[in-house]
């Protein structure tokens, strides 16, 4: 079973996709711009100022991680258009959470303050979703496509693993 996991940044998309992997044994391909950043020697921050300047690093990124995930037979993609991209995954999972909340997970995670975290989440947020609607006519807030729709904002990734998990055994069943 294939399964994609998608979201905002601060979601918990990279957490709980490894979570859902490791507990199904299955491999987790989570190959996102920060990967790539880190490929190509470019602080992060200053790899998204560049991404928005070129379409390359996003066809990059996009494409070397359905490739990967068309290479197994089971697997967890965790990325932010991976319900999209990954058109033959058999669960599209789709994680929400308030922008407060995280922008704190992200706080957490890099440092910083909580106001610049807000800000540049909010940047974040409308570049990416200029830029998947220009490169592939994808509205990143519109979650119709997703087979499961769960908001993180007052649940742990091991909660958010559960409800994956779960629904993934009703699928095997049938």
């Amino acid at each position: 079973m294939r399964i994609a996991i998608s979201g905002k940044s601060g979601c918990g998309n990279t957490t709980v996709s490894k979570l859902v992997a490791d507990r199904l044994g299955y491999p987790m391909i989570n190959f996102t711009f920060r990967t790539l950043s880190e490929e190509k020697g470019i602080e992060f921050w200053t790899f998204c100022k560049l991404a928005e300047q070129t379409d390359e690093y996003d066809l990059e990124v996009d494409r070397r991680q359905v490739e990967m995930a068309l290479a197994e037979e089971n697997c967890v993609l965790g990325s932010r258009l991976a319900i999209w991209m990954l058109k033959e995954a058999d669960l599209k999972v789709y994680l929400t959470a308030s922008s407060e909340e995280r922008a704190r997970r992200i706080t957490e995670r890099e440092g910083g303050s909580l106001a610049e975290r807000m800000e540049q989440t909010q940047r974040r947020d409308e570049n990416d979703s200029k830029r998947y609607l220009r490169l592939y006519a994808i509205d990143n807030s519109d979650t119709s496509i997703a087979d499961l729709v769960i908001d993180t904002s007052d649940l742990g990734p091991q909660q958010v693993a559960d409800i994956i998990i779960a629904e993934v055994q009703k699928r095997e069943e049938h």
